[in-house]
């Protein structure tokens, strides 16, 4: 089979919805499972459904075009803010959106009325990360006027929190978003359906009891994907951290210098890499480089194994104490962080394996 691949097992997605939306239920949280990570890929959803995820929620319309094109049976929600131009493939494809701009309910509006639709939406509020969102302050004059339009129904109040500042989800802002959720149902007169509260972000206060009793919804990708709390990059127990691993094969296996000869300037990527004196060392490049994935999100699986750094096409690693023998045209194995998956599910370069059953089944 050819490299560099991506080999995604999607039993272990399954095995993580269903241990991420079990926590989540017992505090009457529903799940709605992100795959915007491996660009809406079919499968993983398929996997986060049989997990138990009520719906599927993706960034970008291409995506969730995707998932529909592959018979993916579900209603999908919009998470990143829609385009004032794309409001007709919003209404057209996406169940629920969340919004923050006025004229972008509007259109959205006329769209939903031209075909004979309600379109849902989610009112974002932005509580301090800083990224989209309505500022609290605006919030009940803005959801007057977004109550008037007709073809929009307002279905619930979210924020997202983590992704841009780093401000984690605690029991003051999310009791806050309790507050402005009355405050909006008081402005509506009447009750929300979702108060969307957290990502993946908000699991250990979940776990701790700590969220309040009215947050109904969460939106979780990483953790179910990569097995993984996003405030401090935990394990989460009771998942796999290895759903997805990359396989790179060896080009070139030659013993050289562990320090570059010569004056030096900046790399390809006008960087001045700093290089650890050890020696003569067995040096393996790999199919793999900058173009396909984040170097720093990758770490061997093999524990004697160095990333020594990379090139647009290469990663070279030093594999003097590697586990048994490497041989050119052998495959090293590599666990990824958020980047290093995000960058590989992109790139066209490489190639995308899924596992079920132990089968593996080769696509493009």
């Amino acid at each position: 089979m050819t490299t560099p691949r991506l080999v995604i097992d999607l039993d272990k997605i399954e095995h993580n919805s269903r241990t991420i939306v079990g926590l989540c239920n017992q505090h009457g949280i529903e799940v709605t499972g992100v795959t915007k990570v491996t660009c809406g890929h079919p499968g993983v959803a398929q996997a986060m459904l049989r997990g138990g995820v009520s719906s599927i929620a993706d960034s970008r319309l291409e995506n969730i075009r995707r998932l529909i094109s592959a018979g993916v049976d579900t209603g999908f929600m919009l998470l990143r803010l829609p385009a004032l131009s794309r409001v007709d493939e919003v209404v057209e494809s996406v169940a629920v959106s969340l919004n923050s701009e006025l004229a972008v309910l509007e259109a959205l509006s006329t769209a939903a009325q031209q075909r004979g639709k309600v379109h849902e939406v989610i009112l974002s509020v932005d509580l301090g990360d800083l990224r989209e969102g309505i500022w609290p302050d605006d919030l009940v004059p803005f959801a007057r006027e977004a109550a008037r339009l007709p073809g929009v129904h307002i279905k619930g109040l979210g924020t997202n929190l983590a992704c841009f500042a780093g401000v984690v989800p605690d029991e003051d802002n999310m009791k806050r978003l309790v507050e402005l959720a009355a405050e909006l149902e008081r402005c509506l007169e009447r009750r929300l359906e979702y108060i969307s509260g957290v990502n993946s972000s908000g699991l250990e206060l979940i776990a701790a009891g700590g969220m309040p009793a009215r947050i109904n919804h969460a939106r979780i990708g990483e953790a179910i994907v990569l097995g993984r709390e996003t405030t401090h990059r935990k394990p989460w127990p009771d998942t796999f951290q290895d759903a997805f691993v990359l396989e790179a094969e060896v080009l070139e296996l030659k013993k050289k210098p562990s320090v570059p000869l010569g004056s030096r300037s900046e790399d390809a990527f006008g960087q001045h890499p700093e290089f650890e004196q050890r020696g003569e060392v067995l040096r393996a490049l790999l199919n793999v480089g900058r173009e396909d994935i984040d170097v720093e999100g990758l770490t061997p699986q093999d524990p004697g194994a160095v990333i020594l750094g990379g090139s647009s096409g290469y990663l070279v690693v030093d594999v003097s104490n590697a586990a048994g023998s490497i041989r050119v045209g052998d495959t090293l194995a590599f666990s990824l962080n958020y980047a290093a998956l995000l960058a590989a599910m992109t790139s066209a370069y490489v190639n995308k394996h899924t596992r079920q059953a132990g089968v593996r089944l080769e696509e493009q």
